[in-house]
């Protein structure tokens, strides 16, 4: 790339690190829309795109975790059965056109949910152990499967059957994007038999992204604003896997 097209790149994803790890997501889905747009070599952007998710993601947890968000009893049975399903959506390399045209379009219809049917930050019981780790499983292998670390399919889930307020479900997304993406990064390292090559400007914009977006989000913006930059960032993620082959 050109000096030009590099110093667009990286404030793309400086944004998308902002935008996204203001409700807890580490950006992968936005990565992978810019790395395209880019003109990225296919077989580099998935696993590029890990990387970067589990940087902003240790991050996110951690500012979610230190304001108190935080749940350990709704997190673990989600993420027991979806982390080593991850490794297989990760290990596994398929077309999947159509498939995420259908995940793209049930994340777009979530988006209009949020934008056109406030709900109360309120929260009832959480699901059953049974049902969260079957969902767990399911969304584990989506997330390996597309490359994401499964943030954009749970966050909607946790508010729509309102078993989370919208910072705890962003705490519990963001500690489950991290364990996903880590193994989801190690199928396709075994996979692949390589390792990805970030450029630093990458690095560090995505650090300093997601750095101020979890720290604006666990600690300043109200839960309104929480649900609102959800349906933005479910728009993104759901056009990219609608638009992108």
């Amino acid at each position: 790339m050109t000096p030009d097209e590099t110093i667009l790149l990286t404030i793309s994803i400086f944004v998308v690190a902002f935008l996204y790890s203001t409700v807890g997501h580490a950006g992968a889905s936005g990565y992978i829309a810019v790395m395209s747009l880019f003109g990225i070599a296919a077989a580099v952007i998935k696993p590029t795109g890990l990387v970067l998710n589990i940087l902003v993601a240790c991050i996110a947890t951690w500012q979610f975790w230190h304001a108190g968000h935080f749940s350990w009893r709704l997190f673990w049975p989600f993420a027991l059965v979806s982390t080593p399903m991850a490794f297989v959506g990760g290990y596994i390399n398929l077309p999947t056109h159509v498939f995420k045209v259908l995940i793209g379009i049930v994340l777009l219809f979530s988006a209009a949910r949020l934008l056109l049917r406030p709900m109360p930050d309120v929260a009832t019981q959480p699901p059953t152990r049974p049902l969260a780790l079957t969902i767990g499983g399911g969304l584990g292998l989506l997330s390996g499967l597309t490359g994401t670390g499964g943030g954009i399919f749970l966050t909607p889930i946790l508010l729509f059957k309102r078993w989370a307020i919208a910072k705890e479900a962003a705490a519990v997304s963001a500690a489950f994007i991290l364990t996903n993406s880590l193994s989801g990064l190690i199928g396709n390292i075994i996979s692949t038999k390589s390792f990805p090559s970030v450029a630093l400007p990458m690095v560090f914009a995505a650090v300093l992204g997601g750095a101020g977006g979890s720290y604006f989000g666990a600690k300043h913006f109200p839960h309104t604003v929480i649900k609102r930059l959800l349906a933005v960032v479910l728009i993104i993620a759901g056009s990219k896997l609608i638009l992108t082959r």
